[in-house]
């Protein structure tokens, strides 16, 4: 992949995850992305860690990288990893661009900041969108309902009316008939 495609909104949308409730990318992504090594970014993650506070990055658990690699089938490469990844939220891979101080970085944070931008309004549409199909879910249901109430009036007042007989002859009031 050329450096223009790395940076296209759809190759960083694709290294996006949801771990623990959050969207984050990945240590061995963000390196990718920024063009260093693995090992460069988490160092200088480590030089800078007031600059990444809990809600900016957390390390995966086994278990959690196990689910993301069955996932995604991410392969554990030649030997593996000796730990688990860190995972960055949109706030930590942007602070990423400022600790490495490139022009790839900067471009990256860019970038990394459009797509959870687009993603954000993505599932903002979404949301609106299943909003209005209830709300036309509730509407037409109604309608059968009342549509069903209508049809049966019609099928009653279709129906031929029973005619009650009328007995021969002359019949005395309060005297009931045979």
């Amino acid at each position: 992949m050329t450096n223009a495609e790395i940076l296209l909104p759809e190759i960083v949308a694709q290294r996006i995850h949801l771990v623990r409730g959050h969207k984050v990318m990945l240590d061995e992504d963000l390196a990718a992305l920024y063009q260093v090594a693995t090992r460069v970014l988490v160092q200088a993650v480590g030089r800078n860690a007031r600059r990444f506070p809990p809600e900016f990055m957390f390390q995966l658990t086994d278990d959690e990288w196990s689910a993301l690699r069955s996932q995604n089938v991410i392969s554990k490469g030649r030997g593996g990893r000796r730990y688990a990844p860190y995972a960055f939220t949109e706030h930590g891979a942007l602070m990423l661009s400022s600790v490495l101080k490139s022009d790839t970085a900067a471009d990256v944070g860019i970038v990394i900041v459009k797509t959870f931008v687009q993603l954000r309004e993505m599932l903002s549409t979404n949301k609106e969108l299943a909003a209005k199909l209830m709300e036309l879910d509730r509407k037409v249901s109604g309608h059968d309902q009342a549509i069903a109430g209508l049809i049966n009036t019609i099928r009653q007042l279709m129906a031929a009316p029973q005619e009650q007989a009328r007995p021969i002859g002359f019949v005395q009031p309060g005297k009931a008939s045979k």
